[in-house]
């Protein structure tokens, strides 16, 4: 697969795809959930909770994190992770900003 060009398109439109990849696995998906559901827990927590193995869900984390969408703490030799609020919340407004312009029921195909 090669490589999406990004030129051309706002900062802001190349942000929010860069959010939207990260989200768009089942896997990730189900670590916010968890995350929004618990506020906060360590990686270790999220491995009980998936039907993955502790690399995986580490590589999931990661992708997460390069995102912006969570964040992680370090306690010692384990890592608590949250939502990073910040981010979050920029992209739910962006997002309710793209849902909010209505689409009219036509035949256009």
């Amino acid at each position: 697969m090669g490589t999406t060009k990004s030129t051309g398109f706002s900062k802001k439109q190349n942000d929010l795809v860069i959010v939207l990849r990260a989200m768009a696995h089942p896997a990730r998906l189900a670590i916010i959930q968890h995350l929004l559901k618990v506020n906060s827990c360590i990686g270790g927590e999220l491995v009980d909770e998936l039907p993955l193995a502790q690399p995986t869900v580490s590589r999931h984390l990661k992708e997460l994190k390069d995102a912006g969408i969570i964040k992680g703490t370090i306690d010692g030799v384990k890592v608590n992770y949250c939502i990073n609020s910040k981010k979050w919340n920029l992209i739910r407004e962006q997002l309710d900003q793209l849902f909010a312009t209505s689409v009219k029921d036509n035949d256009c195909c």
